[in-house]
């Protein structure tokens, strides 16, 4: 019997090694860093890599390592049925046009779903809601704020009786728009509708990988973790 073939390595064209391709994939996306910021600190390492590379790797492996990432973790948390969901949407501008990123987290405060669209009504939140309940399944509770497409879109749905709303309640989604405002910042502007998705659903899976909670854990404890993760992380797509 014929042995099964073993999957080619994505990194099987590329004469850098996986080690740095995954460092400079890591710095760019989990810390508020430009493409030249990351040539300059990789250069004082030794490294010498041009900003230009930098970008073709976070466009090229990101994805892969997001991707992996989010499978081990639904993997992990499909038999967890408890969960109480927070939704939210915040505005960007991408050429200067006002679109919405639809984010969902967790009682964790750990990102589950992010989603752009160019309006905020019904029809987006409807599928905003779907894309997650269908990726990560029912929740017992989802709470939201006042806008009034969660409840119409819900209803639809039929899990309109799931919903909680009040004051204070949605700061756990509120405070994971954070990060993403500092990357923001950093980008400076957004072109395309298609890249701040992208960026967004990479960023996000690539912060839950590394959020270890540090403000609720011991100075230990957080160095196990995150020794553990970064483990984790060199073995993606090994």
């Amino acid at each position: 019997m014929p042995r099964p073939k073993k999957p080619a390595s994505p990194f099987r064209y590329f004469n850098s090694s996986p080690v740095i391709i995954r460092l400079v994939v890591m710095m760019y996306v989990r810390f508020p860093l430009s493409l030249r910021n990351v040539e300059d600190l990789l250069f004082e390492r030794g490294i010498d890599v041009c900003h230009e590379t930098v970008r073709l790797w976070w466009n090229r492996f990101g994805p892969m390592f997001s991707a992996d990432i989010r499978l081990q973790r639904i993997s992990r948390m499909r038999s967890f049925r408890n969960w109480r969901w927070h939704v939210d949407e915040v505005f960007v501008k991408i050429n200067g046009e006002t679109h919405y990123l639809w984010r969902a987290v967790d009682q964790e405060g750990e990102i589950l779903e992010s989603y752009v669209t160019k309006k905020r009504d019904k029809k987006a939140a409807l599928r905003f809601l779907k894309k997650a309940l269908r990726r990560h399944g029912q929740a017992e509770k989802i709470v939201t704020d006042g806008l009034k497409s969660y409840p119409a879109a819900m209803r639809e749905l039929g899990s309109e009786r799931r919903r909680d709303m009040g004051r204070w309640q949605n700061n756990k989604v509120e405070n994971s728009h954070l990060p993403c405002r500092r990357r923001e910042r950093v980008m400076q502007r957004l072109r395309r509708m298609k890249t701040l998705q992208k960026f967004a659903a990479l960023h996000a899976n690539i912060h839950n990988h590394f959020n270890s909670q540090r403000h609720l854990i011991d100075r230990k404890t957080y160095k196990i973790a995150s020794s553990a993760a970064l483990a984790e992380w060199q073995n993606l797509m090994a």
